[in-house]
C-alpha cells in the first residue's frame, strides 16, 4: 500500500498568521513538511499552490488550505490533546474582532506610512483599548479559564507583533493581566517550538519535518 504523502505547510517565521498555524500544528502533534518561504522572492511551487500567495498555506493531498485559522482547525480537529477547541462560541467572536478592527489598528500603527488616512497615535489607542478590554477576562491567566484555548493562540501572535512596535510603551500601558498573558506566551515551550530559524526552502531540498508534541502550559 502506498504511503500517504506528508502534508506541506508553507510558512514564514515572523508572520503572525503563520505563527498561529504552526502553534496548532505543533500542539496537535500532526506531522507536516515545513517549508520556509521568503516573501520578497516567493518560490514557484508555493505560488502554484497558494491561491492568495500568502502564508500560511497548507497542502494536504489535493486539498489546499489558504487561511491561517482554517489551518489551525485542520490540525486540531485531527488531534487536540490540550483541548484548545474546548471554548465557547464567544471565543470565535473574539478572534473575529482581533482579526478585524484590532488588526486594522495594528497595521495603521506599525505600517502607518502605507495608509494615507492613518493616524498612528489614534490607531495605537484603538488597539490598546481592545487589548485592555480583555484585562478582567484574563484574570485566570487565559481568555477562557486557567489554560490556553484556540482564541489565546490565534490572537497572541498579533499581540506580540503590536507590543514590539514599542515594547517599553506597551509595558507601561498594558494592564497586569494583559502583560502577564503575553509574557507567559513568550516564555512558553509552545512559542519556543515554533520559532527556530530555518533556511529558506528551495525545490529539491530535503524535507524539514515539523511535529510538535508540546507539553501542557
Amino acid at each position: 500500500m502506498r504511503e500517504k504523502t506528508r502534508p506541506i505547510l508553507y510558512s514564514f517565521r515572523r508572520c503572525p498568521y503563520a505563527m498561529r498555524a504552526r502553534l496548532a500544528v505543533a500542539v496537535s502533534g500532526v506531522s507536516v513538511e515545513l517549508r520556509e518561504i521568503l516573501l520578497r522572492n516567493k518560490a514557484a511551487a508555493f505560488l502554484e499552490t497558494s491561491p492568495s500567495g500568502t502564508v500560511p498555506c497548507l497542502k494536504d493531498g489535493a486539498e489546499v488550505i489558504d487561511e491561517s485559522l482554517d489551518v489551525m482547525l485542520w490540525a486540531l480537529r485531527q488531534k487536540d490533546p490540550q483541548g484548545w477547541l474546548e471554548m465557547p462560541e464567544a471565543g470565535f467572536a473574539l478572534i473575529e474582532t482581533a482579526d478585524g478592527p484590532f488588526k486594522r489598528a495594528l497595521d495603521r500603527t506599525k505600517y502607518h506610512t502605507r495608509y494615507a488616512d492613518a493616524d498612528p497615535e489614534e490607531s495605537r489607542a484603538e488597539a490598546m483599548q481592545f487589548l485592555n478590554s480583555l484585562e478582567d477576562q484574563l484574570g485566570d491567566g487565559w481568555l477562557f479559564g486557567d489554560k490556553p484555548r484556540l482564541a489565546d493562540m490565534a490572537i497572541l501572535p498579533f499581540v506580540r507583533q503590536f507590543a514590539f512596535i514599542d515594547k517599553a510603551r506597551f509595558d507601561a500601558e498594558a494592564g497586569p493581566n494583559l502583560a502577564h498573558w503575553l509574557a507567559r506566551f513568550l516564555d512558553s515551550e509552545a512559542f519556543a517550538t515554533i520559532m527556530p530559524k530555518l533556511p529558506v526552502w528551495q525545490a529539491g531540498d530535503a524535507p524539514t519535518v515539523f511535529c510538535g508534541h508540546i507539553l501542557p502550559a
